[in-house]
């Protein structure tokens, strides 16, 4: 509840500078239909954003045999799996509850990670689904998004002078828009680092659980970190976050927002982690 009310708050200074009063009412209105449409569509959203594909048992048993046996582990139902088109090695968990909850991956993860290590980092995301993760990060990704799409709508304004008129005098003119351009992005993502970060922690505590042993994990972050310098995914940095690794290395600006704690400090809390 607080990071939607944070993020609609957001939402509605970005529609007051840009459009005064009027804008405020409109950005509030449309934010009461996002938090709605983030709540029973964002997975939906997240999935189609990485052209993500369901996969079924024949198609991928290895994958299945894994989630399954960790899924009772959880005590949790059966996750939807879907594989992500590209070679870039990552992961995501995603839905609104246990009982709609999926778990993406690349086809590059399959190809790179062992058996241990790949049951790691599959437990870190049922731990995120246990531990009702998901949800509270796509809506974080679908507001974000919506705020980054305002605000350039802010940035434009500003470069051709405001929108002119009265309105001018409510919404603070081209200073404001720029202030709106500038500003509202990057709270976006500062929410969603806050949140983000203490939740990358605790999945991979619980992950450890899950599976039985910290060390395919702690070993697979080690292998991802290194694999995603070389090969990125083509990311969008409003749901960069829902990632088991950080998808955007390599941009300097996005790395001081950075929605993952660093991996070496991952590494040794799982190495020093005790059941």
């Amino acid at each position: 509840m607080f990071l939607l009310t944070a993020l609609t708050l957001l939402f509605v200074f970005v529609g007051q500078v840009v459009g005064g009063r009027q804008g405020a009412m409109f950005a509030f209105v449309f934010a009461l239909i996002m938090n709605f449409g983030a709540y029973w569509f964002s997975d939906k959203l997240v999935l189609a954003m990485y052209r993500a594909k369901p996969v079924s048992p024949n198609e991928a048993p290895r994958l299945y045999s894994i989630v399954q046996g960790l899924a009772i582990s959880a005590g949790l139902p059966m996750p939807k799996m879907y594989i992500i088109p590209s070679r870039s090695p990552n992961a995501f968990a995603t839905g609104r509850n246990p009982q709609h909850a999926v778990v993406a991956v690349t086809e590059g993860i399959l190809d790179l990670l062992d058996e241990d290590e790949l049951r790691g980092v599959l437990a870190h995301e049922l731990a995120h689904v246990r531990n009702r993760d998901m949800l509270i990060g796509s809506i974080a990704a679908t507001m974000a998004g919506a705020i980054m799409m305002l605000a350039n709508m802010a940035r434009w304004g500003a470069i051709i002078g405001g929108f002119g008129g009265r309105d001018d005098r409510d919404n603070g003119g081209a200073l404001g828009l720029l202030v709106a351009a500038i500003v509202a992005p990057i709270a976006a993502l500062l929410i969603q680092m806050a949140v983000s970060r203490s939740r990358e922690y605790q999945a991979d505590a619980s992950g450890a659980g899950i599976a039985g042993n910290p060390y395919g994990l702690a070993d697979a972050l080690a292998k991802l970190e290194s694999a995603s310098k070389t090969r990125p995914i083509q990311a969008n940095p409003a749901s960069a976050h829902l990632f088991i690794v950080n998808p955007l290395h390599g941009k300097s600006m996005w790395n001081l927002f950075s929605t993952h704690p660093p991996i070496e400090d991952r590494i040794r809390r799982l190495r020093e982690w005790r059941p």
